[in-house]
């Protein structure tokens, strides 16, 4: 369904672990922004796996609700850390268009 480089595995269990109740990370969509959608991701520790995607990553565990999971299909989320700052960056292969803030698409 989707895939986090070794670098986004790093960051999240290290961002997990600082949190007191955190047990995932939720990657999903929501209508939004200037170009119809945008992800959101943040922390849960509420999921359920009949209704939840939920997939395991070298012992971190991300939870996709099942409207977003079409959405982002075949999706590349990464961990970049540049001379531009730091952040996740997600690539995913069904964005027919962005916005220039790189955060809504189509």
């Amino acid at each position: 369904m989707i895939t986090l480089t070794p670098p986004a595995i790093d960051k999240v269990r290290e961002l997990i672990d600082a949190e007191e109740d955190a047990q995932a990370l939720r990657l999903g969509v929501k209508a939004g922004g200037c170009s119809g959608f945008q992800y959101e991701m943040f922390f849960d520790s509420k999921f359920d796996e009949l209704e939840d995607f939920v997939k395991d990553f070298d012992g971190v565990k991300v939870v996709i609700d099942r409207q977003s999971a079409e959405m982002i299909q075949g999706t590349e989320v990464d961990f970049v850390d540049g001379l531009q700052g730091a952040g996740f960056k997600i690539s995913n292969p069904n964005v027919s268009h962005s916005c220039g803030c790189g955060n809504s698409f189509n």
